[in-house]
């Protein structure tokens, strides 16, 4: 069958769980870009589980989406099906030091409730709009730690095999911003070993990191640090040595204030922001020999080396 008939039955598998058209694009935090073919939100463990064996014998790609604050979506959309983890997926179990956090809790009230909590050690994670879920996958960090510092172990759903299974931490192979997760995991669960500390003093990293961000990072439509830094550099460093700060293709730029984020205007167009990402990334590699990689996820693009995975 083609790709649009193994859509057909999917939906007729999924039923009222699945979504024609599902918005996408709008879900990303560059609030551009278009539609899911099919899009559904399993409120559970069962539900995932069932969409996993929804898929046995189609030729569908899946996108996991959690805040979408690492993706760009193309202006024609993502032919496949967009998966959002529903409400039961946001739990949070401060009982302990092993904290136990759901896949689609956002990162900043893990950070706040564990600080308020009197546990330390994820105070770094207000400042990434991300998810647990996430987090794990691309081992997220910011301000001198990231996930695989407290992280003891993870709880992964394949949607290949229709399986659960619960990993140590050691079973990530966690590196800078990658990890052995694949496209067709979904991390619903992560565990974190956490350090009693102070809640007032926890507060205050957590409130001194937040205006450090404020004041050193464009707001607006972006998915923050585009570009991975090289070994023993910056990627914000290379492209202002290069005269790159607010370069304008349509409505996307290299934002003003830090060379490493590309803003979208209200009502842009992804593909834009492609173009600023690509313009950006040859002129550095011609001015100073360095290929940048980029952190965020291309989806609906026709993808070249280094440019993020396409699902």
């Amino acid at each position: 069958m083609s790709r649009s008939a193994d859509l057909d039955v999917l939906a007729t598998r999924l039923g009222p769980a699945a979504t024609r058209d599902a918005p996408l694009g709008s879900r990303t935090t560059y609030r551009v870009g278009g539609t899911a073919a099919l899009g559904t939100e399993p409120p559970d463990e069962e539900a995932l589980l069932a969409v996993a064996r929804a898929l046995v014998g189609l030729d569908v790609p899946v996108l996991v989406v959690g805040n979408g604050s690492n993706l760009l979506v193309a202006d024609a959309g993502f032919a496949g099906l967009m998966l959002v983890l529903g409400s039961g997926f946001e739990g949070l179990d401060l009982a302990g030091s092993d904290v136990r956090a759901g896949g689609a809790l956002a990162l900043p009230t893990l950070a706040r409730r564990t600080a308020a909590a009197g546990l330390t050690g994820l105070e770094w994670a207000v400042g990434v709009p991300g998810t647990v879920g996430g987090a794990v996958r691309m081992n997220a960090g910011g301000h001198g730690s990231d996930t695989v510092t407290t992280l003891v172990a993870f709880r992964v759903v394949d949607l290949v095999a229709a399986t659960v299974t619960d990993r140590p931490v050691e079973r990530l192979a966690a590196t800078y911003r990658h990890t052995s997760v694949r496209a067709t995991e979904v991390v619903v669960e992560a565990t974190h070993r956490l350090a009693p500390g102070d809640p007032a003093v926890a507060k205050e990293t957590i409130d001194e990191i937040v205006r450090w961000r404020r004041a050193n990072q464009p707001g607006g439509a972006n998915a923050g640090s585009v570009f991975t830094n090289p070994a023993g550099d910056s990627a914000g460093r290379l492209i202002d040595a290069c005269g790159l700060k607010g370069l304008r293709i349509g409505s996307a730029e290299v934002s003003p204030k830090h060379a490493n984020f590309i803003q979208a205007d209200k009502g842009g167009s992804a593909d834009d922001v492609r173009r600023v990402l690509d313009r950006v990334r040859a002129e550095v590699a011609d001015a100073t020999g360095v290929t940048l990689s980029t952190e965020v996820q291309m989806v609906g693009f026709d993808v070249g080396p280094d440019t993020g995975a396409e699902p």
